[in-house]
């Protein structure tokens, strides 16, 4: 009888331990913080926003997008869409493909596309600005969860 409750409180203390591991990390929904950096390496752009999947087609809803550098390119009224194609295993390890695209709501149609790949909880790729005078260039980026 003994061996049987000390077998079932190990049980359960495994169990436990189980369910509180954070397995987020792996997971695309969150708060997300940016470093755009130029082909120079120089920083280009930073941002911070949310990412939700919505639904299995692979669509993000991005939520509370805000550059936190300043640029003339991106002055307000912004719109950002995005797109990923994940997979993974139960244990929360994640990869796949990422897009994101913002589009500025001033005259000219300034966009930013980034392109990159999912891995746990960092997104590394490459991006892209394309628009008036002065609102170009391109270089690489690195997303981490916050």
């Amino acid at each position: 009888m003994r061996t049987l409750a000390v077998s079932l409180l190990l049980s359960l203390g495994l169990i436990l331990v189980g369910c509180g591991s954070d397995k987020s990390a792996g997971n695309i929904n969150g708060n997300w913080t940016a470093t755009l950096t130029d082909n120079g390496g120089g920083q280009a752009f930073a941002f911070t926003t949310a990412l939700v999947a919505t639904g299995s087609s692979g669509s993000l809803t991005v939520n509370n997008f805000r550059f936190s550098t300043d640029s003339a390119c991106f002055v307000s009224g912004e719109t950002e869409s995005g797109t990923f194609a994940l997979s993974g295993n139960f244990n929360g390890n994640v990869s796949g493909q990422f897009g994101m695209s913002v589009l500025s709501g001033s005259p000219g149609g300034n966009s930013l596309t980034l392109t990159g790949r999912v891995s746990g909880g960092t997104i590394n790729g490459t991006w892209t600005l394309a628009g008036s005078s002065g609102c170009t260039g391109s270089g690489n980026f690195k997303m981490t969860r916050m």
